[in-house]
């Protein structure tokens, strides 16, 4: 049998120690960075709001992120950032370091801002995952002349009509430029400071009509303060099943404050990964979806692809419904 010599043994042991010294004294970066790659996360993650607190974006980015702290093991800070039309929020996100210790809830407005002179492109950021959806509602105090939606379009082709809304440059003023656009009818549109007040203000026949979300909408409907025409989605909504949609009442228009989660654009790869993963677990969870349905708005979850998909294919729509100023 052949044997190594002593001197020779000697030697290899002498040089893989002095190499185990040079990996342990400081020449250990791609050790690290790998380990430290596969750890995320490891600190708490803050889950930025474009809302003020007690909405639905809220609402919903609360929910979430009781899920996420469970199936990550770590805490989700959620923070309120409102203001210029959730532009401020927006272009806080985007500023933030891509290393997924950042992430925001994202409202269908991401999809409009940049048409009304904000400086917001969905180019600058990761979409993670749609996580709900809150359809629009057209609806009419209950002493109202108008029984059906074609009733409404038929009196406003005449004459104009007020419609409340909840803001300039929101989704629901944009529903009503929508069914303007399409129908003909002169809407003029009357801003609020949210969807409930809209609401508030036909059931008080301040106005002719409002657009505002299902949650407040279907509530004022239990109790008999309104009457809904029709709901802008595919398909009719669970607590307003004996409301046609837009479709069916013969205008195919759809328009909802849909909302997910998105980060700093270039995420790596391996911190979007655990993000998607998580935020489908989440969105797609039991409890998550049950918390969703009570305030009255919809859980509907797209994964990262087909939320990109989706909101590349809004911010074009609204680009030819609302034109760049």
């Amino acid at each position: 049998m052949n044997r190594i010599p002593r001197i020779a043994t000697t030697a290899a042991l002498a040089a893989s120690a002095l190499t185990l010294a040079a990996c342990s004294s400081g020449d250990d970066t791609g050790a690290n960075s790998d380990a430290d790659a596969g750890a995320f996360p490891e600190e708490d993650i803050t889950l930025i709001v474009q809302a003020a607190a007690g909405g639905g974006s809220d609402l919903s980015s609360r929910a979430l992120a009781t899920e996420l702290e469970e199936i990550l093991g770590v805490s989700i800070v959620v923070e309120n950032r409102p203001g210029a039309s959730g532009s401020t929020a927006m272009q806080y996100v985007a500023d933030q370091d891509p290393d997924g210790y950042t992430i925001g809830f994202v409202p269908v407005e991401i999809a409009m801002l940049g048409h009304q002179n904000f400086d917001v492109d969905p180019a600058n950021y990761d979409f993670l995952g749609q996580i709900m959806l809150a359809p629009g509602v057209i609806s009419v105090p209950t002493d109202s002349p108008y029984e059906t939606l074609d009733d409404l379009v038929t009196a406003a082709q005449s004459e104009p009509l007020s419609v409340a809304n909840s803001g300039a440059g929101s989704i629901w003023e944009a529903a009503a430029l929508g069914l303007a656009d399409s129908s003909g009818a002169q809407l003029t549109s009357v801003p609020f400071d949210g969807g409930a007040e809209a609401v508030t203000a036909v059931i008080g026949g301040q106005v002719d009509a409002a657009v505002g979300g299902t949650g407040e909408t279907s509530a004022a409907y239990a109790d008999g303060q309104l009457r809904p025409l029709a709901v802008f989605h595919d398909e009719r909504h669970p607590a307003l099943e004996d409301i046609p949609t837009a479709a069916e009442a013969g205008y195919e228009l759809e328009f909802g404050g849909w909302g997910g989660i998105y980060a700093p654009v270039d995420l790596p790869d391996e911190v979007r990964s655990t993000l998607e993963s998580a935020i489908e677990e989440a969105a797609t969870s039991e409890s998550f979806v049950s918390t969703i349905e009570n305030t009255g708005a919809i859980a509907v979850y797209k994964n990262a692809d087909e939320f990109t998909e989706f909101v590349n294919a809004e911010y074009e729509r609204f680009g030819g419904l609302l034109g760049d100023s």
